[in-house]
């Protein structure tokens, strides 16, 4: 499999150095430009599509008769990926640390061999000589480069438990931390059309463990709450009103944890009476999902610990009002949990000498998140 990897770098990248230094040098300038900008998350990709068009390229179709949602030159960006993921399965990395890799690559140069970037940065990854990278040429050597990323993600303790943003960060140290994760989706479907072109390629499948804490991203969904301003603390946010289509039970539990909104967190408290004299019957982060389902007929484990194992993961971009999101710690092991309430907003009871609040779900970085309906 070590061969393939070396094999696959040389027979792809070949035709594109045949194509000529002027558009290289040109669609490089672009890919380093766009590094500094985080848009939004690529959601709803067609992975039949994604995998019928990464087929052409890879049967050497031209480029410019083959679309990929989120890739601007494809017959140059698909073989760079089709390396990386040849590392990977070199190597034994699970399909986890696939899509991590190609995530990353695709944030830190989409996916091109770049002869330059920020400082001494270069290829892929953008990795730099001065940090013990390995040398220039060794950087640019995409196979080589696949290898030391995957490599450096291997070390790093609990990464299969991590979102993609939280273990290409561990790496990378970049300075847009939350970038990588947009690419989430458009990683998995390259590295699912990519991986079945190889032999035993999609065996990878069967090295992932506990994928139930990593189905989330860093991700929003398309409403982020920004357009609501400044949400003042314990108040309903002007215009808001719970989603027409939300589950009638999600329905129940949101309402019910409105009733709450202003009163004073209480760590242990079993949020009972959170509008009594009795401290311990206030809010905290859990009790208050708890009790808000339990309103709404829906049992929940009491802490935050064993509510990020309850009902099914989801990712953020399909958040529904009454999904759980988790931050905070580890997503294995997060101290913070909060309720979806659809058009960008969260309910929580954040932390001592805060009340019950409403959030936009910008301010929170997801480490996961359950749908317990």
């Amino acid at each position: 499999m070590k061969g393939l990897a070396a094999g696959i770098g040389v027979v792809f990248l070949s035709p594109i150095l045949i194509a000529g230094t002027g558009m290289m040098l040109a669609s490089s300038a672009d890919a380093v430009q766009s590094n500094g900008s985080f848009s939004s998350c690529l959601t709803g990709i067609d992975t039949d599509k994604v995998a019928e068009q990464v087929a052409k390229i890879l049967d050497g179709a031209p480029g410019k008769n083959v679309h990929v949602e989120g890739l601007d030159v494809p017959a140059e960006q698909v073989p760079n990926a089709a390396t990386i993921v040849a590392a990977g399965l070199s190597l034994d990395v699970p399909r986890r640390g696939q899509i991590i890799a190609l995530a990353t690559a695709m944030q830190e140069s989409r996916l091109r061999n770049l002869k330059y970037g920020d400082r001494d940065s270069l290829g892929l990854f953008q990795q730099r000589p001065s940090q013990g990278w390995g040398s220039a040429q060794q950087i640019q050597d995409p196979v080589y480069a696949s290898e030391q990323f995957y490599k450096h993600m291997l070390k790093v303790d609990g990464w299969q438990q991590m979102t993609v943003t939280q273990a290409a960060q561990a790496v990378q140290k970049s300075g847009l931390p939350n970038a990588y994760a947009q690419w989430e989706q458009l990683a998995t479907a390259l590295q699912a059309a990519i991986a079945k072109t190889f032999p035993g390629g999609d065996d990878a499948d069967g090295k992932d463990t506990d994928q139930g804490t990593q189905a989330s991203t860093g991700c929003v969904p398309g409403q982020d709450g920004s357009g609501f301003g400044r949400i003042p603390e314990g108040s309903v946010p002007k215009g808001y009103s719970i989603p027409k289509d939300a589950d009638p039970k999600a329905r129940a539990a949101i309402e019910w944890a409105m009733q709450q909104l202003g009163t004073l967190y209480q760590w242990g408290g079993t949020c009972t009476n959170s509008h009594g004299p009795d401290p311990m019957g206030r809010c905290d982060c859990s009790s208050l999902m708890q009790q808000a389902y339990a309103h709404a007929g829906v049992t929940l484990t009491r802490t935050t610990y064993t509510q990020v194992n309850e009902g099914k993961a989801v990712s953020s971009p399909q958040l529904k009002p009454g999904d759980l999101i988790f931050s905070r710690g580890t997503a294995a092991r997060p101290e913070h949990v909060g309720m979806y309430m659809g058009e960008g907003l969260v309910i929580e009871a954040p932390r001592t000498t805060k009340p019950v609040r409403i959030t936009p779900i910008k301010d929170w970085t997801i480490l996961a998140a359950r749908r317990v309906l």
